[in-house]
């Protein structure tokens, strides 16, 4: 697919890129949508996060659910989306992915943790609720699978994926980076979002009131459409526009 021209342009021009990922740039790598038509929460309750601090049935039902996504997580292979963000970083021009997706795509693509700003955590690990310890997946998981008790680390602290929960607050150190990398931009590019989920929507926002070029790549409608804020909007399948442009952009002269 042709690059779009305005795209690419605007990615030529910048040094600092910040990119604003959400479902959409992970649909098209069999990682369904939590809260589009079809998506997950319309056909699923979500466990909070306090009934899982104080309920077993909670946490065996938040366990059951991840156990049934793994095999779908363990096939998902990064798209082109993933890896145009990672050619960015190559080539120097990459102040951060900031993104809302839990499915760790981007980090398999090859952006670097220094660059990469997983809001809303990430499937890709397990942790503890108590000493914060990381615990090995594919064991944890297998233990789960075994018994059908939710696990628990050595200290006897709760293990969960390392994804933020309804109800759980924000890793305050995410927060600041993404902060940072707004504040720090000279082009911010939101791909595969309705930026209706805040606060992760608020970063681009907050480049884009700094007067930062700021465009925006959906298929449909997003809630900053209407702000007067955004440079370029495209409506379309980003997997294609995307990757189009930054090769585009990275290959002109």
């Amino acid at each position: 697919m042709a690059a779009p021209p305005e795209l690419w342009h605007l990615l030529r021009a910048a040094r600092r890129v910040m990119v604003f990922t959400g479902a959409g740039v992970s649909t098209a790598s069999g990682i369904p949508d939590f809260r589009g038509p079809d998506g997950v929460w319309k056909v699923r309750q979500p466990v909070l996060y306090g009934d899982f601090l104080l309920s077993e049935a909670a946490r065996v039902e938040y366990w059951e659910w991840k156990l049934e996504g793994l095999g779908r997580m363990r096939a998902a292979r990064p798209n082109a989306a993933h890896r145009a963000c990672a050619r960015l970083e190559a080539a120097g021009v990459l102040e951060a992915v900031v993104t809302q997706n839990v499915d760790g795509l981007h980090a398999r693509a090859g952006v670097s943790r220094e660059r990469l700003v997983e809001l809303h955590g990430t499937d890709g690990r397990v942790e503890c609720q108590a000493c914060g310890v990381e615990a090995p997946l594919e064991e944890t998981y297998a233990r789960f699978e075994a018994h059908r008790r939710a696990p628990r680390c050595s200290c006897g602290g709760l293990l969960k994926p390392a994804t933020i929960s309804f109800g759980q607050a924000l890793r305050a150190d995410d927060l600041e980076r993404a902060a940072r990398a707004a504040e720090a931009c000279d082009l911010v590019v939101a791909l595969g979002s309705t930026l209706s989920v805040h606060p992760a929507a608020s970063f681009p926002l907050r480049a884009a009131q700094r007067g930062v070029p700021y465009a925006v790549a959906n298929r449909g409608h997003t809630d900053h459409d209407g702000l007067g804020l955004v440079t370029l909007r495209l409506d379309g399948d980003v997997v294609e526009l995307f990757p189009a442009a930054v090769a585009r952009a990275l290959g002109a002269g």
